[in-house]
């Protein structure tokens, strides 16, 4: 586990082990029954981000009644206490399943408990078992809105840039290769490495996206997804080349374009330019005279292929930016 990581567990772990504390204070304070519960609900209702623990809080809210109704259906009709206990439990677990409520069953379950224990259905301790649960998510709330956000995001600049030099990187090995220079790293592990990297920086994004209340955070999302949609490319671009037996005059052309094209490995460019400049290159080799043996026929058409890669590589870019509305245009290309 790295720092990164660990810091973020340790921030996770102190807010579940402060929200179950501050969560049975208020409750003993308000002299509830099994106060107790309310650290329990807290533990479960503090997750990952802002969104689950506000949207987990208002199912839990909405779903009490319900487990209440099923509970005194079940308790107060069927008098063996583990049978009636049993039925509520398989009850609850299929309706939550077959709604998408899968969430709330544990704290549900936990209330269920309670008036397992009691029989007691009046008003008083309903009360007193919503007051547990509101207490619980409630200080899950609260703690869940501190998140820190403006560290994460700073990451998340500092991996798209280091995504772009691996990504330049990449390339310029690709050139070498087509020039019949040495190779001087191992290609298609970094094309794996970048792979793994822009798995984790996709959760990153979606992280972040989910514990900001600002507007337009999905384009990290957008962008880390666009270039991992890249770095298939390259494994594609990759096997091409490897493909080539004899290499013929026409991959020099294609190796200074690549070159040219590292330069323009950047978050803030629309890749136009780049995709007319390949164009032309494709109007070029089709005025080539045509290959004399087999060995050029097929090296050239590994050749057509790399260039069809490359155009693949920069509709990813452009697709991206034709999805950019105003507002993030604004917001992240000003």
């Amino acid at each position: 586990m790295d720092r990164k990581e660990m810091k973020k567990l340790c921030i996770r772990t102190a807010k579940i082990a402060v929200g179950s504390s501050a969560a049975i204070y208020v409750a003993e304070a308000l002299n509830l029954e099994y106060a107790a519960a309310a650290g329990s609900i807290a533990l479960l209702t503090i997750v990952t981000t802002k969104w689950e623990t506000l949207k987990l809080s208002v199912l839990r809210v909405l779903t009490f009644l319900a487990a209440v109704a099923l509970a005194w259906v079940t308790f107060v009709h069927i008098s063996s206490e583990w049978t009636a206990y049993g039925v509520f439990i398989f009850i609850m677990v299929l309706l939550s399943e077959l709604v998408g409520l899968k969430a709330t069953i544990s704290v549900n379950a936990v209330i269920g408990t309670h008036f397992l224990t009691t029989m007691d259905f009046g008003m008083e301790f309903i009360r007193n078992e919503f007051l547990l649960v509101l207490i619980g998510i409630s200080v899950a709330i609260i703690l869940n809105l501190y998140h820190d956000n403006h560290n994460q995001k700073k990451d998340l600049i500092r991996n798209m840039r280091w995504t772009e030099q691996q990504l330049q990187m990449i390339l310029r090995e690709m050139a070498s290769y087509l020039f019949c220079q040495e190779m001087e790293r191992n290609v298609w592990d970094d094309i794996c490495n970048l792979e793994k990297q822009l798995h984790g920086f996709i959760s990153d994004a979606y992280e972040y996206q989910n514990n900001t209340f600002q507007s337009h955070p999905g384009y990290y999302i957008d962008y880390f997804e666009m270039r991992m949609k890249q770095c298939n490319v390259l494994h594609n671009l990759h096997y091409e080349m490897k493909k080539i037996r004899t290499m013929p005059v026409q991959a020099e052309i294609i190796a200074q374009y690549i070159l040219y094209l590292v330069d323009y490995v950047i978050e803030i460019n629309i890749p136009q330019p780049q995709i007319e400049r390949l164009n032309q290159i494709f109007r070029e080799m089709e005025q080539e005279p045509l290959p004399v043996s087999r060995a050029e026929f097929e090296s050239r058409a590994m050749l057509y292929h790399i260039l069809m890669d490359l155009e693949e590589f920069l509709v990813f870019k452009k697709r991206f930016v034709n999805e950019l509305d105003e507002g993030k245009l604004k917001r992240y290309w000003n």
